[in-house]
C-alpha cells in the first residue's frame, strides 16, 4: 500500500514543479443538484493533465544510475506528455512509444516536451510491448502510467490541495481508468479525513475497475470504444485494485451521451475545456449522485487534452442529448413547392434549419417522391416534441433521431 507519508513527500518534491490548480465553485452545478459543487481544475496543470505529478515524482525517486540510463513509457496521450516533460525537467533521456494512429497533436506535443517518440503498432498494447522491448535493450526504467507506488503517491498530492482549500469537503468525485489517480487521492483523503466519501467514475463502455470490484478479482474486459479515451483501460493494476478496494466508497458509470453533455456543459457554463476522461466526474454529479443533498462535493477535472478534430463531434452529441439539435428525415412528393411547405411548418415552431438534403434518388424512396433530411437547431426537448406533433398533424411520416449514430466511437 502507498502511505500518506509518501504522498506528503511527493508534495514537497512537486512544490516548485507542478501547479497548485484552482478549486472553483460552480454556481450552476450547485443550483442544478442542490449541493455545493467545486471543480478541481487539473486540466490547467502543466501538460494539460494531472499526469505530470506522478511521472515527476517517480523520476525523482530513481537512483543516479537509473537516471543515467533514462526512462521509457508507452502512451497515446497524457502519460506520454507527463513523462516527457518530467524527464526533461530532470535532465534525463526519455523514449515514449505511441501507437501509429495516436493524434498528431499529442505526438507533436510529446516530442516538443523533449522525448524521443517512437511510433509502433496500431493499438496501445502493441506500443506497450515495444516499450518493454526497448527497456530490456537499453536498461532504461519503465514508467508505468498507474500501477506504481511513486506514480500513485504523486497523483495523491491533488488530495492535499483539495483539503487545504476546502477542509470541510464531504465528497470527492474522481475519474478512474487504471486507478492510479483515485488510488493516490483515496490514500490521502481517507488517512486525513476518513468520513469524506471518495467516489470513482468510469465510462460505461469500459468499466474495468467496477467489474473487478464486483467480481472480487482483477478482470480484463473487452469493453467498447469511448470518447473518454483517457480512462479506457481494459485491465486495472493489481496495486491500484487493492487500494481502491480498501479505500474507495463507490464507483459509478456514465454513458457516452452523458459524457458529451458534460463536456458541453463545462464549455458553456464553466468556460473550460475538458477531455472526455476529465468530464466524467461532472457527468456523474449531474446524473448519478442525486442522493447527495446540501453536500460539499469536489469534482475532479483530470485533463483538458481533447483532440480538436473530435471536439465538434462531441459538441454535436451533447447538443442532441440536451434536445438542442435534432436530425429529421421524411418523404415528400417530388413536386414544386412541397419542400417549401415543409420548411414553413418547421419555421413556425421557431426551430432554425442548419442543413437540408433533398434526395429523389434514394433506393428506398418511391418514384415521384423525395427524401428530405434536415438538421435543426432547437431550444429544448419540448420544442422537438412540438415539431414532431405538428408534422404528424400535416400527415408527414417523420423520423426524428434522438442520437446521432455517426458520433458513435
Amino acid at each position: 500500500m502507498v502511505s500518506l507519508e509518501e504522498v506528503k513527500k511527493a508534495s514537497e518534491i512537486l512544490g516548485k514543479i507542478a501547479h497548485k490548480t484552482p478549486l472553483v465553485y460552480n454556481t450552476t452545478l450547485s443550483e442544478m443538484t442542490g449541493n455545493h459543487i467545486y471543480l478541481k481544475m487539473e486540466n490547467l496543470q502543466r501538460t494539460g493533465s494531472f499526469k505530470l505529478r506522478g511521472a515527476y515524482y517517480k523520476i525523482a525517486s530513481l537512483s543516479e544510475n537509473e537516471k543515467k540510463r533514462g526512462v521509457v513509457a508507452s502512451s497515446a496521450g497524457n502519460h506520454a506528455q507527463g513523462v516527457a516533460l518530467a524527464a526533461t525537467l530532470y535532465g534525463i533521456r526519455s523514449t515514449i512509444v505511441m501507437p501509429r494512429h495516436a493524434p498528431l497533436s499529442k505526438i507533436k506535443a510529446t516530442s516538443q516536451y523533449g522525448a524521443k517518440v517512437v511510433l509502433h503498432g496500431n493499438v496501445y498494447d502493441e506500443a506497450y510491448e515495444e516499450a518493454k522491448r526497448i527497456q530490456l535493450e537499453t536498461k532504461a526504467t519503465f514508467i508505468h502510467p498507474f500501477n506504481d507506488p511513486q506514480v500513485i503517491a504523486g497523483q495523491g498530492t491533488i488530495a492535499l490541495e483539495i483539503l487545504e482549500d476546502l477542509p470541510d469537503v464531504e465528497v470527492v468525485v474522481v475519474p478512474i481508468g487504471g486507478g492510479g489517480l483515485i488510488a493516490g487521492i483515496a490514500v490521502a483523503i481517507k488517512n486525513l479525513r476518513p468520513k469524506v466519501h471518495v467516489i470513482g467514475v468510469q465510462a460505461k463502455n469500459m468499466p474495468s475497475m467496477a467489474e473487478s470490484l464486483a467480481r472480487g478479482q482483477l478482470t480484463n474486459i473487452s469493453g467498447h470504444p469511448t470518447i473518454a479515451d483517457g480512462i479506457a483501460v481494459r485491465n486495472p493494476g493489481d496495486l491500484t485494485f487493492e487500494i481502491v478496494k480498501h479505500y474507495v466508497d463507490d464507483i459509478v458509470t456514465v454513458d457516452e451521451d452523458e459524457i458529451a453533455s458534460a463536456i458541453l456543459f463545462l464549455m458553456e457554463r464553466a468556460k473550460t475545456v475538458a477531455e472526455g476522461a476529465g468530464a466524467v466526474s461532472v457527468a456523474a454529479v449531474l446524473n448519478r449522485l442525486s442522493h447527495y443533498k446540501k453536500s460539499k462535493i469536489v469534482a475532479l477535472i483530470s485533463g483538458g487534452n481533447i483532440d480538436v478534430n473530435l471536439l465538434s463531434r462531441i459538441i454535436n452529441r451533447g447538443l442532441v442529448k440536451d434536445g438542442r439539435k435534432i436530425f429529421l428525415n421524411t418523404v415528400i412528393p417530388d413536386k414544386p413547392g412541397t419542400l417549401s411547405q415543409l420548411l414553413q411548418i418547421i419555421a413556425s415552431t421557431g426551430a432554425n434549419v442548419l442543413s437540408v438534403i433533398h434526395n429523389r434518388e434514394a433506393i428506398n424512396v418511391p418514384l415521384g417522391s423525395a427524401q428530405v433530411e434536415l438538421e435543426l437547431e432547437t431550444a429544448e426537448p419540448e420544442q422537438v416534441e412540438e415539431i414532431q406533433s405538428l408534422l404528424k398533424q400535416h400527415h408527414y411520416f417523420v423520423n426524428i433521431s434522438p442520437t446521432l449514430t455517426s458520433l458513435d466511437v
